[in-house]
């Protein structure tokens, strides 16, 4: 019998509900809606801000993309601090820590007046965002019983991503500061759930014993782990191409393909998200229905590379259809959820919270890495050939590292790792 068909005994639909309405998911929920809110907030308010600080022209792109590489470089420092003291010190700590620093960031990126001042503060910013998931998932996997742990983090992933929408919605009333005062508002009002998150049972349980944990170096010295971990990140490369290439610079893209009318990136990044909210959630149900994690990714992934395609193929097409094309690439890259339920279900109790936090963040980092190739290849190939074949590239890269990952679905979590 399939783990959604639960309807036979009362006592069991109650249990469900308690298991997915209970605290830890509903705080982690709402802690990454924060979390998506100020990561998208910059790639809305890009072009607005950077323009109130003085830039124009060519820099408003390099300037942008530069510090959209400081906050994914802070993401990265950030992923591994969490990740390591998640595991050292529990989930729950880490969970509030992370939302207490990016809602200051949050709140100092409206004062900035100048690119230095942005750029220190969207580092710190990454910082602060990249813990928030991998404590989140942790706790929430850890707390919540094997059958009902995947809609768990579905349920975190599709509030979640519904952040960008209200960024969109708080941007386009709101002047470009005070957009990022109200997402440090909000993250200041998340904390005072804390006093109602108790620490999972299954880090309590290795909290006192003589066990090494949150040890980064476990994920390199052992050959079967490091490929686990490394195929456990490439498989979500097509989602931060997308973002953070595709969406990020629509503008750039739908004027070189010049679609009618003038393209916003707040409008793009919306559109993706509202696919994002219903690829999460179709994504993290069909993983249940079908009792696979891999399964459903493979699907994801051929949706996505034939979304990629489309948008490369609308030429001179109307901004209503754009704005479409964005939606469904949300959609198909929206197997966020599985992505870091896969990654967190690959490792022992000692260092899941240090898997579940740096993987997201060196996923999100490879932003860096991307973007740097993407802007070598505009030089020699234009933007539109430039991103097809990155693109192209980190498709191909997915596949092959999903077909090496382990199927999760079943496994015990309560393990370590020796």
């Amino acid at each position: 019998m399939k783990d959604f068909e639960i309807s036979a005994l009362p006592e069991e639909r109650v249990s469900f509900s308690r298991d997915l309405f209970s605290v830890p998911v509903i705080v982690a929920a709402l802690g990454y809606f924060v979390d998506i809110y100020d990561l998208i907030l910059f790639s809305i308010v890009r072009v607005q801000s950077l323009k109130s600080i003085g830039l124009a022209g060519q820099d408003i792109l390099d300037k942008g993309i530069f510090l959209l590489n400081m906050q994914m470089a802070g993401m990265l420092l950030g992923g591994i601090l969490w990740g390591i003291l998640g595991d050292k010190r529990g989930r729950v700590k880490i969970l509030f820590g992370s939302i207490f620093l990016y809602s200051i960031a949050n709140i100092a990126n409206g004062f900035v007046d100048s690119i230095q001042s942005y750029a220190v503060w969207r580092f710190i910013a990454g910082i602060g965002l990249a813990g928030e998931l991998g404590a989140g998932v942790t706790l929430v996997l850890e707390t919540l019983p094997k059958h009902s742990r995947g809609y768990g983090t579905m349920i975190v992933a599709t509030v979640g991503v519904t952040g960008a929408i209200l960024a969109n919605y708080i941007a386009k009333y709101f002047d470009w500061r005070m957009a990022y005062f109200i997402g440090g508002g909000l993250g200041m009002l998340l904390l005072i759930m804390r006093i109602s998150v108790y620490e999972s049972g299954m880090y309590k349980q290795i909290e006192e014993r003589d066990i090494s944990r949150g040890n980064l170096s476990m994920l390199f010295t052992n050959k079967k782990r490091f490929f686990k971990y490394m195929n456990s990140i490439l498989i979500g490369l097509p989602i931060w191409f997308c973002v953070g290439i595709l969406i990020t610079f629509s503008p750039e893209f739908a004027k070189t393909m010049n679609i009618s009318g003038t393209i916003n990136a707040g409008e793009a990044v919306m559109f993706c998200y509202i696919g994002l909210v219903f690829g999460d959630f179709i994504s993290g149900f069909l993983s249940q229905y079908f009792q696979s994690r891999k399964k459903i990714v493979l699907m994801f992934l051929v949706i996505s590379s034939i979304s990629i395609a489309l948008y490369f193929m609308l030429h001179g097409a109307s901004s209503s259809l754009f704005y479409l094309s964005c939606g469904i690439i949300g959609f198909a890259v929206g197997y966020w959820a599985i992505f870091i339920t896969i990654a967190a279900e690959q490792f022992g109790t000692n260092i899941r919270a240090t898997v579940a936090s740096t993987v997201p963040n060196f996923i999100r980092g490879t932003v860096i890495p991307i973007t740097f190739l993407f802007q070598f290849a505009k030089k020699y190939f234009g933007i539109l050939n430039a991103g097809a074949i990155v693109g192209a590239l980190c498709m191909l890269i997915a596949f092959y590292a999903l077909y090496r990952l382990e199927e999760t679905f079943h496994k015990d979590l309560n393990y370590i790792e020796e």
